[in-house]
C-alpha cells in the first residue's frame, strides 16, 4: 500500500472493541489525576524559578498562560481524536489514520524518546531530592551510590566521591514498571492517592505564602529587555513560555491509555481538558505567590542546585525580618513537607510516562513495525507487560549510568512536534472524514488547529539549537530502524510489491538526506553561537558528535537510494 498507507477509521474502532485486548478500567475522574500525576512535578517545582530569573521575571505568569493556550488548541484536538479513535498509540495512532504510516512513524518515535527520556532525566531528580530529605534527617546515603560515573561530589572534608551508580533512581523507575505490570487499575489507584497528597501539599503551600507577599516584588511584570533575544522583555517571555511549556508535559499521555478505559468517547475529553485546566489554574498561582515572596532575582543566586529549588529559597523569606534585613523562616518545616510533595510528584510523572511509552511501543508492535513480541499481553493482568519491563531495564540504566541533566527542553521539542501533527491530523480527518461519529468536536475547525500549529512551532522555534540537534540525530536513528525492518514488515505494507518497497525507502532517503544536510547547517551556527558567547572549544564534543553522525548517514542514504533505484527498475 505503500509509504504513506493509512489506517482505516473502522479498523481502529474494531481495535478498540476487542474483547481479548487490555482491561477497560479507567474512568473519566482516573483521566483527569493522571493528567494532574504526569504534569505537575518538575516543571512546577523546579522551572518556574528558573525561567523567572533568567527570562520572564513576574511576567513567568504571562509565559505560563502563552504555554497552556497552546496546550488547549493542541487538547481541544486530541480530545477529538481520542472521542474518536480510543485506542492506544496516542499521537501515533491519529497519525496513522490521517497522514499515513511514514508521519506515524516518525511521531511514533519522537514519543518513545519524550516518554523514555523524560522518565530517566526526573527519576536522575528524584534520587537528588530523596538524598536531600534524608540529610534533613541527619541520615547520610553514600554519595557513591546516588551519582553516575561520570559524576563527582567534594564532601565536606574536601575529598571527592566518585560517582558509582544512581541507585535511587533505578530503584523508582524499577517500581513504578512492577506496578504497572500488575495492571491499569491497580496504578491508577496509586497514582489517585499520590495527586491527592501532592496536590494538597501544593494548596498548603500556595495557602501559606499569600501572607508574604510583597507587591513590590511583583513589579515591573515584564521586565525591560536587557538587550539580547529572550533576556527579559517580551521577548523573554514568550523564550520563558517555550521553557516551561516541560511543566505541561503529560496531559497528552492520557491519550494513550484510551483502549482502557470504560466510555472513552465520554471519558477522553474530559480527561484531557479538566487536568489541563486544574494544571493551568495551579501553575499560574503558584508563579504568583513565588514571585511575590521573593525578588524573581532571587532565584538565579546560590548555587546551581538552588535555581532548580526556588521553592526552598521563598521558603527561606517567608518569616519576620530582624533590623539587619536576616529574614528568620518562620515555617522551616515546610521545607520537608514540600520534598515529600517532590518526592510523591516525581513518582506519579514517572508512572504516567511509563504508562504512556509502553502504549505506544505496544501499538507500534502490533502494526509490524517493531518486534511482534511487544504487542503481546500479560495473560492474567491484560497489560504490555514485556514492552514495561524493556523499558524498566532502559529506563534504568539510562537513569543509573547518565548524568541527570535538565532536558526539559528536549522533552518539550518532542511534545510540541506531536502536538503540530495531531492539529493538522485533525484539519485531514474533518475533509477525509467528515461524517465520523464524534463525541467531542473541535470548535472552530480549521482556525483552532492553524492557532495550535503556529502557536507550537513558535515556541519550537525560540528552544535552543542544541535541542534541534538531538532531535534531529534522534529521528535520524529512527530512519536507520524504520528501513531496517519498518518497511518490510509493516501490517499495513504485507501486499507490497518491490516497486512500492523501492519507493518508500526512496522517500525515506531523501528525507534522511535532508535531515543530514540540516543537521550540519544547524550544528554550524550553534557552534558559531556558542564562540561568541563562551569561547571556542565550548561545544567541541556536540559539534563532532553530529558531524560525524550525519557524514555516516549521508553515506548509508545514499548506499539506501542505490538499492532503491534497483526495487524500482
Amino acid at each position: 500500500m505503500g509509504l504513506f498507507a493509512k489506517k482505516s477509521l473502522e479498523g481502529l474502532l474494531s481495535e478498540a472493541s476487542d474483547t481479548k485486548g487490555m482491561k477497560k478500567t479507567l474512568g473519566a475522574g482516573a483521566l483527569v489525576a493522571l493528567g494532574i500525576g504526569a504534569v505537575i512535578g518538575a516543571g512546577l517545582f523546579s522551572i518556574t524559578g528558573l525561567a523567572a530569573a533568567e527570562y520572564a521575571g513576574p511576567g513567568i505568569m504571562i509565559s505560563f498562560i502563552i504555554a497552556a493556550v497552546g496546550c488547549a488548541f493542541a487538547g481541544l484536538c486530541y480530545a477529538e481524536f481520542a472521542s474518536m479513535i480510543p485506542v492506544a498509540g496516542s499521537a501515533y495512532t491519529y497519525s496513522y489514520a490521517t497522514m499515513g504510516e511514514f508521519i506515524a512513524w516518525i511521531i511514533g518515535w519522537d514519543l518513545v524518546l519524550e516518554y523514555a527520556v523524560g522518565a530517566a532525566t526526573v527519576a536522575s531528580s528524584w534520587s537528588g531530592y530523596l538524598n536531600q530529605l534524608f540529610q534533613n534527617f541527619g541520615v547520610s546515603l553514600p554519595q557513591a551510590l546516588l551519582m553516575t560515573p561520570f559524576d563527582t561530589a567534594t564532601l565536606a572534608d574536601g575529598s571527592v566521591v566518585h560517582g558509582i551508580i544512581n541507585f535511587p533512581a533505578v530503584f523508582i523507575v524499577t517500581l513504578m514498571s512492577l506496578v504497572l505490570m500488575r495492571g491499569t487499575s491497580e496504578s491508577a489507584k496509586l497514582n489517585n492517592v499520590i495527586v491527592f497528597l501532592k496536590v494538597g501539599i501544593v494548596l498548603v503551600f500556595i495557602g501559606i505564602c499569600f501572607k508574604y507577599i510583597n507587591k513590590e516584588n511583583l513589579t515591573p511584570l515584564i521586565p525591560p529587555n536587557e538587550g539580547s533575544f529572550g533576556k527579559f522583555g517580551w521577548s523573554g517571555i514568550i523564550r520563558a513560555a517555550a521553557v516551561v511549556f516541560f511543566a505541561y508535559v503529560g496531559f497528552d499521555a492520557v491519550s494513550t491509555a484510551a483502549q482502557e478505559t470504560k466510555n472513552p468517547k465520554r471519558a477522553m475529553p474530559i480527561g484531557i481538558l479538566g487536568s489541563l485546566f486544574i494544571c493551568t489554574i495551579l501553575y499560574i498561582v503558584f508563579a504568583y505567590v513565588m514571585t511575590g515572596v521573593v525578588k524573581y532575582t532571587a532565584f538565579g543566586g546560590g548555587s546551581a542546585a538552588d535555581h532548580l529549588a526556588p521553592v526552598a529559597t521563598a521558603i527561606r523569606h517567608m518569616g519576620p525580618a530582624a533590623a539587619d534585613g536576616t529574614i528568620t523562616p518562620a515555617y522551616p518545616w515546610l521545607n520537608n513537607v514540600i520534598i515529600i510533595a517532590i518526592l510523591l510528584g516525581y513518582a506519579s510523572v514517572i508512572l504516567v510516562m511509563l504508562l504512556g511509552q509502553s502504549r505506544v511501543f505496544y501499538s507500534m508492535s502490533h502494526d509490524g513495525l517493531l518486534p511482534s513480541v511487544f504487542a503481546k499481553l500479560h495473560p492474567k493482568y491484560k497489560t504490555p507487560a514485556k514492552s514495561n519491563l524493556l523499558f524498566m531495564v532502559f529506563v534504568s540504566l539510562f537513569a543509573a549510568f547518565v548524568p541527570g541533566r535538565v532536558v526539559g527542553e528536549m522533552t518539550s521539542i518532542g511534545t510540541l512536534f506531536a502536538f503540530i501533527l495531531v492539529c493538522a491530523g485533525i484539519i485531514v480527518m474533518r475533509r477525509t472524514n467528515p461524517n465520523a461519529p464524534r463525541a467531542f468536536k473541535t470548535p472552530l475547525v480549521p482556525l483552532v488547529p492553524i492557532l495550535g500549529i503556529l502557536v507550537c512551532l513558535g515556541m519550537m522555534a525560540f528552544l535552543p539549537l542544541d535541542t534541534w540537534i538531538r532531535l534531529i540525530i534522534w529521528m535520524m536513528i529512527g530512519f536507520d530502524v524504520y528501513l531496517a525492518r519498518g518497511i518490510k514488515k509493516s501490517v499495513l505494507a504485507a501486499g507490497d510489491t518491490a516497486k512500492d518497497t523501492g519507493r518508500a525507502i526512496r522517500i525515506t532517503s531523501v528525507v534522511g538526506l535532508l535531515l543530514s544536510v540540516g543537521l550540519i547547517i544547524i550544528t554550524w551556527f550553534h557552534h558559531r553561537n556558542s564562540v561568541e558567547e563562551a569561547g571556542e572549544g565550548s561545544d567541541t564534543g556536540l559539534v563532532v558528535l553530529s558531524l560525524v553522525v550525519a557524514a555516516v548517514h549521508l553515506i548509508y542514504y545514499l548506499i539506501q537510494l542505490g538499492k532503491a533505484k534497483k526495487l524500482e527498475a
